[in-house]
């Protein structure tokens, strides 16, 4: 890992909880997730909006979220992904720095699929930096 440190908005970001780089772009394991496998993808500089972004940041952005959500799926026992951006305080994003939701989705997750989005409004508990580190060690392989 090449990173360090990686700033999420104001959050410094541990290499332990990164597990792939682009160019432009890291994937990291969620402090908060909504199921498991729930990752972010974000953009290297700190860009608020996703409108903030530059073309080649953008492509680079999506681009990874298509290698990393392939191996989220098969990894999680998905069969289906959400893609999320909240991009704006008045759109739920909460770090002020562009980042992409995938989750990994099965049948049972929810009654209702669109309940997804719900969840990801609620407030969760942390998890530890030692679990996160675990998850992250068990993706980074994949990318090696």
């Amino acid at each position: 890992m090449s990173v360090t440190p990686f700033m999420f908005g104001p959050w410094v970001i541990r290499n332990s909880e990164i597990f792939f780089e682009s160019a432009l772009s890291v994937a990291l394991v969620n402090l908060k997730p909504v199921l498991p496998g729930h990752v972010l993808i974000c953009p290297r500089r700190v860009v608020p909006r996703y409108y903030d972004l530059e073309d080649h940041e953008i492509a680079d952005l999506w681009k990874s979220a298509k290698i990393v959500s392939k191996v989220i799926e098969k990894h999680f026992n998905g069969d289906g992904l959400t893609f999320a951006i909240q991009d704006g305080k008045n759109a739920g994003q909460t770090v002020p720095h562009v980042h992409i939701h995938i989750i990994p989705r099965q049948k049972t997750d929810y009654e209702n699929t669109d309940q997804i989005y719900t969840e990801i409004e609620k407030e969760r508990e942390p998890r530890t930096l030692e679990t996160m580190a675990k998850e992250a060690d068990e993706l980074r392989v994949y990318f090696q």
